[in-house]
């Protein structure tokens, strides 16, 4: 074990040529940050976790029903032993054949069968109180870490001029105001790694949980290796627009559409300033530059420097997906509609539109509006679910 650990903690791989652990050592006179700071983030992740929690419950709640979101989920499923089997041990999302089959079995028309599944879909899916909530406990913390951000950069010398980012690396001694900002930021996105996997499942969760993977090794590779003032810089610049975005999802989830879409505007020119323009100019070129000409080379500035471009990369993704946004709403006259990151009907953890899936497939002979059968005998709860016209698609 102690070879391993040896070979990992090379000081020829994390250090510039000439600096050694043992330089890095904290003393009576100037701290340093130490890898064992980093243990800190574990209970203090579990201590944010229950925090939001509790706010959630008592503050946010209590806020969304004062501001009338809607409380109650999804309408849902009549229940069917049949469908609720196909469901829940072969598909949710059956096919054209077997969609047809069902139809046959039960005597429902296939819309009525593609209205049960995306009904039955969208049951577990979150109410917008549970959406505010989780919101709003977001939109509080990237405020407050935002401005506490804000007012500590504003004091520093490399918040005007990157290239003190660089001045008597790596012999920089850790400030306290600094240390508390990072452990904090790294306790927060390691709280968001566990909870990914209980909040409200989105359709970008495997990029969300690339970023955050990516988040979570910058901080801590920019910590051991006493690269912390390019850090905050980086840390600073996205919180920026995180901000904006939840309080236009709230906005959103309240129904104040004009207010949503003004949010939802300045959201996205943030986003796009800040990851597309600000972020390459001025994170980039220091870190890519500056800080070469400053210490030359050394293969953990590489591996920096790969994590900083793969965050790029998702910027570009994500941007890309903001522009698509706006251009479509825009040339289709709905440019109050449109929201970036598919937010206005929150694509990616919303409910499911039906108007397309049930266009693929021919309906029944049988006509929607006649139908009053109880399928196979009652037994599976068909009984008046199907009677009237055309249901509507509310969700």
């Amino acid at each position: 074990m102690a070879g391993i650990l040896a070979w990992f903690w090379n000081e020829r791989f994390w250090l510039p040529h000439n600096v050694t652990w043992a330089d890095l050592q904290s003393t009576e006179e100037a701290a340093f940050p130490q890898a064992e700071d980093l243990y800190l983030a574990f209970p203090l992740a579990f201590c944010i976790f229950m925090i939001r929690l509790l706010f959630e419950r008592f503050i946010a709640k209590p806020c969304a029903l004062g501001l009338k979101v809607q409380a109650n989920g999804p309408q849902k499923a009549q229940p069917n032993a049949i469908l609720e089997k196909v469901f829940t041990a072969i598909t949710k999302h059956p096919d054209e054949k077997r969609l047809e089959g069902l139809s046959k079995q039960l005597d429902w028309d296939v819309r009525s069968i593609q209205r049960w599944f995306r009904q039955r879909r969208n049951q577990e899916k979150p109410s917008t109180l549970t959406k505010f909530c989780e919101s709003m406990w977001r939109f509080t913390f990237y405020l407050y870490i935002f401005t506490y951000g804000v007012r500590f950069l504003k004091k520093t010398p490399w918040l005007w001029n990157t290239r003190q980012c660089w001045n008597g690396y790596p012999y920089q001694p850790l400030m306290p105001d600094l240390h508390y900002y990072y452990i904090v930021e790294l306790s927060f996105y390691w709280s968001l790694m566990f909870s990914q996997f209980i909040d409200i499942k989105r359709k970008d969760f495997g990029i969300m949980f690339t970023h955050h993977i990516v988040t979570v090794t910058l901080i801590t590779f920019s910590y051991v290796t006493n690269l912390t003032r390019v850090g905050t810089l980086t840390l600073c610049l996205h919180d920026a627009a995180d901000v904006v975005l939840e309080a236009a999802k709230m906005a959103n989830y309240c129904k104040c559409q004009k207010l949503s879409d003004l949010l939802f505007l300045t959201f996205a020119i943030v986003f796009i300033v800040s990851r597309l323009g600000i972020y390459p100019l001025w994170i980039l070129n220091t870190t890519l530059f500056e800080l070469y000409e400053a210490l030359g080379n050394f293969p953990a500035l590489w591996v920096f420097n790969v994590l900083l471009v793969i965050l790029q990369i998702l910027h570009c993704f994500w941007s890309y997906l903001i522009i698509k946004a706006a251009y479509k709403a825009i040339s289709k006259g709905k440019a109050g509609k449109w929201n970036p990151l598919h937010v206005a009907k929150d694509d990616r953890s919303d409910i499911e539109s039906s108007s397309d899936e049930e266009e693929t497939v021919p309906r029944s002979k049988t006509p929607h509006s006649t139908i009053t059968t109880n399928g196979t005998g009652g037994a599976n709860g068909t009984n008046g679910y199907l009677t009237g016209g055309t249901c509507s698609e509310e969700h």
